[in-house]
């Protein structure tokens, strides 16, 4: 009689880590109030507020970078005041002055009976120029400085430079806000401490470490689904696959954040696309072999299992049934069926700030300055100390990939990457400069809520071509730490991939921001990456 092995079995209780979310703050909030929703107010209203919020950073950083200049360049606050022949710097808007880009007059004058081009993949050209506009008119701006820039409509900077006879601004030097203030600098995450980079799939992490789940492009009912790998992730969040490693592994994944894009977008038949519909019996309704008919049930179903172990978070994107102009609104719980009836399920808004805060008692402790054997007189960056009793929080910064989508129009690649805009938008202070030229937004009146008004400990970027990260480190607070002081303000950017496309469920750890990728794939299936 053989005997088969038994069953293996961990050494302990598996246990979730716990952390909570703490309700973000009213500036960092993307809802849309009662008295917000209003189309009477003209976009200009966004390019003003946006340039009142970020000039006086532009300016102190501008006066700090340029004080010892030769020539003693001056500062002028307003473009048209710049005199020909003097060396000086002036603040304002990004305008992109392309050829390529859509323009609204053209499309009203164009003949109908005409069918319209196909949107563009790309507005850059050689021919484009570039514009710095404040409230009393605008410049154009020339130079090498500006041609090797990366720069898109709606980026508020400081220009360093010369005017010269013909009207132009010659350019020397560029200067953006910065990254805004981090609160979590000076404060630690509850763990044990590890030293050395922090790389992808690297193993500098403890396993006593909370890691967060970042997926995003579900697309459940597009022509090509994948619920083979979606089920896959759903049983190893849940710990219900692979052995005793891999489910002490899951375990240690607190929540789940799905950055758009769940459901997949609502194609015909795919004979009729292929023109194959004359060779082919006709039928009458959907056909299922390419057309699911309930792909919200079938994501509440999905969502259902997950909410069962951990906190879920939901933010709707481009091809979900939300609204195209951004921030788009949270999607109703009630699509979710028996998702809906558990707390644990959030219906979050595009984009969202998610902050965490770690359920040890001890993480409400003072900063790592009030720590034992270190020293009390240590600052933080802007020169204050990090008072006692400050809450230890992480803040992860979430949106659906449509900033990113409409910024990489406007740029040439090479050799400007994705993640090259995505770490601009940190220095810029702003997640969506393009908003409301190409990017359709609501049209705030008194607010601009795109603003970075702190820099986020994580940078989640939705539906992206490929997977990508990076550590993204303040270069004033490195040169500030070269003179002692010991906190620099950093943010782990990930792009996300789509899931539909290449199976990949990304995991960052709370404590040392180092990241994992867990990839998912059925033999004989194209989904989920290549075919096995």
């Amino acid at each position: 009689m053989t005997t088969m092995d038994p069953i293996p079995v961990p050494s302990a209780p598996l246990t979730r880590p716990s952390s909570t979310v703490v309700p973000p703050s009213e500036d960092a909030s993307f809802a849309i109030k009662s008295t917000d929703r209003s189309y009477k107010h003209q976009y200009s209203n966004i390019y003003f507020v946006r340039l009142r919020a970020l000039r006086q950073h532009v300016e102190q950083r501008a006066k700090k970078r340029w004080n010892e200049v030769a020539g003693n360049p001056v500062f002028v606050p307003r473009v048209l005041d710049v005199e020909k022949g003097q060396l000086c710097f002036i603040i304002g808007t990004v305008y992109m002055d392309m050829p390529l880009k859509p323009n609204v007059l053209e499309d009203v004058a164009r003949d109908r009976s005409i069918p319209a081009p196909p949107p563009r993949e790309k507005f850059y050209s050689d021919e484009d120029s570039v514009m710095l506009e404040d409230e009393s008119g605008r410049i154009c701006l020339v130079g090498e400085r500006v041609r090797s820039a990366c720069l898109v409509t709606g980026v508020i900077l400081g220009a360093l430079g010369i005017e010269t006879h013909n009207g132009d601004f010659e350019v020397v030097d560029l200067c953006f806000p910065g990254m805004a203030p981090q609160p979590s600098v000076g404060l630690r995450w509850p763990g044990t401490d590890a030293s050395g980079d922090m790389e992808v799939d690297g193993a500098t992490t403890s396993p006593a470490d909370e890691w967060v789940a970042l997926v995003s492009g579900l697309e459940i009912g597009s022509e090509n689904p994948t619920e083979g790998q979606i089920q896959m992730l759903a049983e190893y969040l849940t710990a219900e696959i692979s052995g005793p490693e891999e489910q002490s592994q899951a375990a240690r994944v607190s929540r789940l954040i799905i950055a758009g894009n769940s459901l997949g977008t609502l194609t015909g038949h795919t004979a009729t696309l292929n023109g194959d519909s004359d060779r082919k019996q006709k039928r009458y309704g959907n056909d299922a072999s390419s057309f699911t008919p309930h792909p919200t049930q079938n994501l509440a179903a999905h969502l259902t299992d997950v909410c069962r172990s951990m906190p879920v978070h939901l933010l709707p994107g481009p091809s979900d049934p939300a609204a195209t102009i951004l921030p788009q609104q949270p999607l109703p719980r009630a699509m979710f069926g028996g998702a809906s009836h558990y707390a644990t399920f959030a219906c979050e808004s595009n984009p969202t700030y998610i902050q965490l805060s770690p359920s040890d008692p001890s993480a409400q402790s003072s900063s790592h300055a009030s720590q034992p054997g270190a020293s009390s007189s240590k600052s933080k960056p802007n020169g204050t100390s990090a008072p006692k009793g400050t809450q230890r929080l992480r803040t992860i910064l979430v949106h659906s990939g449509q900033p990113v989508d409409d910024m990489f129009k406007y740029v040439p690649t090479p050799p400007v990457s994705r993640m090259t805009l995505a770490e601009s938008t940190l220095r810029w202070r702003h997640m969506a400069p393009t908003a409301p030229d190409t990017l359709w937004c609501h049209p705030y009146f008194s607010k601009d809520p795109f603003v970075m008004t702190q820099t986020p400990d994580i940078y989640v970027v939705g539906n992206q071509p490929a997977f990508a990260t990076k550590l993204v480190r303040d270069v004033e607070d490195e040169r500030e730490q070269q003179e002692g002081d010991e906190e620099v303000r950093r943010c782990r950017i990930v792009l996300l991939p789509k899931f539909r496309e290449s199976g990949t469920l990304v995991l960052v750890n709370l404590r040392t921001l180092a990241v994992r990728k867990v990839q998912f794939a059925v033999e004989g299936m194209n989904g989920g990456g290549e075919a096995t």
